[in-house]
């Protein structure tokens, strides 16, 4: 895919990896659209990407079908076209199972797992137009499960298979399909504030420069699933 003036969508495109990935596909010259719940948060990202006319923020609920329809109205009236979605919003929550909350539980679902159906549901028809590219930000805890984390675990392992049995239904679309599950990411996830002692993790850069390596393959290559870790977690 030749990068310049192709479309993207990223959601929760405000900080941490989303707003990273933005960052390269805006350097390949690519329209970007990023969302978030907030706009706020929209707002500050917008700016700090520098906002011209190949930026668009939008204020969208991945737990709303209805948001990510209007979101995807919204880019399609801009720019005409959409050829890269990236379902990235997501939250995790981490206790043992008997003390984890049903509110945090839901919330893990409604945004990690039916986030990224409403995401794919809402933009299917303009891929299917571009034959574009969807992509969704699994983890490492999509296949490696750990105490303390049976909710997110459960979405990450539902994110995966969701992903890779879109990938077969979509293929004949000449639509593309990956998830991306990457470890340690340099991110404000779980309340983290990236510092220099992040320095060991991947970083929202290594991602973004990953989506781009992917959306610049051949078409007759796909790499359907890409685990990602840290090369010396030793270091932290």
């Amino acid at each position: 895919m030749k990068l310049e003036n192709k479309v993207a969508y990223i959601t929760g495109g405000t900080k941490g990896i989303g707003l990273g990935v933005a960052r390269c596909l805006l350097d390949q010259g690519m329209k970007v659209a990023i969302s978030g719940r907030n706009w706020d948060g929209v707002e500050g990202a917008i700016k700090g990407l520098d906002a011209n006319e190949n930026v668009l923020g939008i204020c969208s609920d991945v737990t709303v079908l209805g948001d990510e329809e209007k979101a995807v109205q919204q880019i399609l009236d801009k720019w005409g076209q959409l050829d890269l979605v990236l379902a990235n919003a997501g939250v995790g929550h981490f206790a043992p199972i008997d003390e984890m909350e049903e509110g945090k539980w839901h919330q893990m679902i409604n945004t990690n797992l039916n986030g990224v159906f409403h995401t794919l549901k809402a933009s299917v028809g303009a891929l299917k137009v571009s034959e574009g590219y969807y992509m969704t930000l699994a983890s490492l805890a999509g296949t490696n499960f750990f105490a303390q984390g049976a909710g997110y675990n459960a979405t990450k392992f539902g994110v995966v298979g969701f992903t890779q049995a879109a990938m077969l239904d979509l293929r004949k679309y000449n639509i593309k399909v990956t998830t991306i599950m990457p470890g340690s990411v340099a991110t404000y996830f779980n309340d983290n504030e990236p510092s220099e002692k992040d320095a060991w993790k991947i970083q929202p850069m290594d991602i973004g420069k990953l989506v781009v390596d992917l959306l610049q393959m051949h078409p007759r290559t796909l790499p359907s699933k890409i685990e990602v870790r840290p090369t010396r977690p030793d270091l932290k």
